[in-house]
């Protein structure tokens, strides 16, 4: 195959693989336009790890459309070269061909990359999903006529993963996805995760900054000060130790053991306890 064939199956297989990818996009985000509005309140349709699965969706749509765009550039790539689409660029100095070329190169490259770091978020994606979800799971056996759990719950300082509410207290629940080798545990001081084998350590003290503004939140129809207590669920993780007071950590088996976690001074008046479910079930 010469440089001239080379170059001129490639621009005709790149343009079009480039106007399949505006079509494409452009009708996705017509699309997340036209079914953005649901039909009924957002707070009723929020599930566990909401987010996540919003994420995953889009992400796997992108990752749909740049496959299908590398699909699309080499089969028409081989059928420009079956067709001689060199003779469309027949006269053409061969400076221009090997510029064309550079092009070529350039947009493979940021192809690749765009797939490449699709890929990754969805993989990062689909693993933050299924650790809410393990986690929310849980918490739902625990849901009754007077423990009740809510997910996904907004506030100024980012969304709380999970929220339980009963007249023992509030308790905001934060997921902190990460790999775990089999055996491996992890232990919270000082606001941070500490985890076996690993130097490392990871902040949590955006749980209490979470919490608090919820507190806040709250506090608007109580007409009382809300402690809303933090829980750090780590899945996959083994925890031997309970070492901070400030937070209760927890993995997927046992997550159910925070209505074990009492202080009297987060205890709630059942009008409360209402007035805190109507607030919550209407956040969105």
């Amino acid at each position: 195959m010469d440089i001239t064939a080379l170059s001129s199956s490639a621009t005709v297989a790149l343009a079009t693989t480039i106007a399949f990818l505006i079509i494409a996009r452009s009708w996705a985000a017509i699309s997340r336009i036209i079914g953005a509005r649901p039909y009924f309140a957002t707070s009723f349709l929020r599930e566990s790890a909401q987010r996540y699965r919003n994420d995953f969706e889009r992400l796997s749509a992108a990752q749909s459309i740049y496959f299908g765009g590398a699909l699309v550039f080499a089969m028409l790539f081989a059928a420009a070269h079956v067709l001689e689409a060199q003779r469309l660029f027949e006269g053409y100095p061969n400076w221009q061909i090997y510029l064309q070329l550079a092009f070529l190169g350039l947009t493979a490259l940021f192809a690749m990359y765009k797939i490449a770091t699709t890929f990754i978020a969805w993989r990062e994606t689909r693993f933050q999903r299924d650790a809410c979800l393990a986690i929310g799971h849980q918490l739902s056996h625990m849901s009754s006529g007077v423990v009740h759990v809510y997910h996904d719950v907004p506030t100024s300082a980012g969304a709380i993963d999970h929220v339980v509410v009963c007249s023992l207290g509030i308790f905001g629940v934060n997921v902190v996805a990460r790999r775990a080798k089999h055996g491996q545990t992890a232990r919270v001081s000082s606001n941070r995760l500490h985890f076996s084998g690993e130097e490392d350590s990871l902040s949590v003290a955006y749980a209490l900054a979470r919490n608090t503004r919820l507190g806040k939140r709250l506090r608007q129809v109580t007409r009382q000060p809300v402690y809303v207590r933090s829980v750090i669920a780590l899945p996959g993780w083994e925890i031997p130790e309970q070492a901070d007071e400030r937070h209760l950590l927890v993995n997927e088996r046992s997550a159910s053991m925070l209505l074990g976690w009492k202080d009297t001074a987060s205890f709630l008046m059942e009008d409360d306890v209402a007035a805190i479910r109507q607030v919550l079930a209407t956040l969105s």
